[in-house]
C-alpha cells in the first residue's frame, strides 16, 4: 500500500483493463491501413464496437462465448459492412490483434507502481489464451502481478462477477483497489462495484454515467504518478 497522496492513496492494487487501456485497439488495422484503404478508420471503429456489443448482448441473455470468438465474428461483421475492403486481408488482421501495441507509457508506469508497492493487474474481458499472448507480445509480464479473465466468471463486464475476480484472486477489499479503463462503460461497473476508478480518458471524450463518476479522471496511464 502507499501513502502518497493523489488517486493512489491508500491503494494496494492497481487492476488495470487491457483493451483499449493498455493495448491500442486500434492498431490492428493501423498496422494495414495501406491495405485496407480509405475504410480502415470506420472499419476499426465498427470492428470495436460489435465485439463489445456482441459481449453485452450475450451476458444479458446469459449466454458466453471466449472474447476471441466475439473478436473474429465482428471483424467477419466490419468486413462486410466494408465490401471495399480486401476479405484476404481477414487472417492478417487477426493475426495483428493478437499482438497489439502496448501505449508506450504503459511498460513504465506498470513498474513505477510495483516500486511503490502497489500489485499489478489486468481484468480484461479477453479470454486467457487471448490476453495471455497479448501481455507476453507486448513484454508487459514481468510488470504484472496477476492476468485475471472474465472466464473466471463466465460473464463479460460490467457484471459484478467479473470485477469480483480481482478480489478473490488479488485478495483484496473493494476499497484498496484503483481500477483504470479507457472505457467510461468499465468505468462505471468498476465504480458501481465499489472499487475506486480512474478513467484514462485518452481522446478526450466528454463525460457520461453521472451519477457513476470516476475517482480521477487522466488523459494517459502517466497521470496516476
Amino acid at each position: 500500500m502507499t501513502d502518497a497522496p493523489g488517486p493512489l492513496a491508500g491503494v494496494k492494487a492497481a487492476v488495470f483493463d487491457a483493451y483499449g487501456t493498455l493495448f491500442d485497439v486500434n492498431a490492428a488495422v493501423q498496422r494495414y491501413a495501406e491495405a485496407v484503404g480509405p475504410d480502415a478508420a470506420h472499419l476499426s471503429e465498427v470492428w470495436r464496437n460489435k465485439q463489445l456489443e456482441y459481449s453485452w448482448t450475450l451476458s444479458l441473455m446469459g449466454h458466453y462465448a471466449a472474447f476471441w470468438d466475439l473478436t473474429v465474428r465482428a471483424l467477419d461483421y466490419a468486413l462486410a459492412v466494408h465490401p471495399n475492403v480486401d476479405p484476404g486481408l481477414r487472417e492478417r488482421l487477426l493475426d495483428a490483434y493478437r499482438d497489439l501495441d502496448a501505449y508506450p507509457e504503459v511498460p513504465g508506469v506498470l513498474a513505477a507502481l510495483r516500486k511503490r508497492g502497489i500489485r499489478t493487474a489486468v481484468l480484461t474481458n479477453g479470454n486467457a489464451a487471448m490476453v495471455d499472448r497479448a501481455v507476453a507480445s507486448a513484454n508487459l509480464a514481468d510488470h504484472l502481478d496477476a492476468v485475471l479473465s472474465v472466464d473466471d466468471a463466465q460473464v463479460f463486464k460490467t457484471h459484478p462477477d467479473a470485477y469480483r475476480i480481482a478480489l478473490t484472486r488479488l485478495a483484496v477489499g473493494q476499497g484498496d483497489v484503483l481500477f483504470c479503463s479507457s472505457n467510461r462503460w468499465d468505468v462505471a461497473g468498476a465504480g458501481a462495484f465499489g472499487f475506486r476508478t480512474a478513467w484514462v480518458n485518452r481522446k478526450g471524450l466528454p463525460d457520461e454515467y453521472a451519477a457513476l463518476a470516476p475517482t480521477v479522471v487522466v488523459g494517459s496511464l502517466d497521470g496516476l504518478l
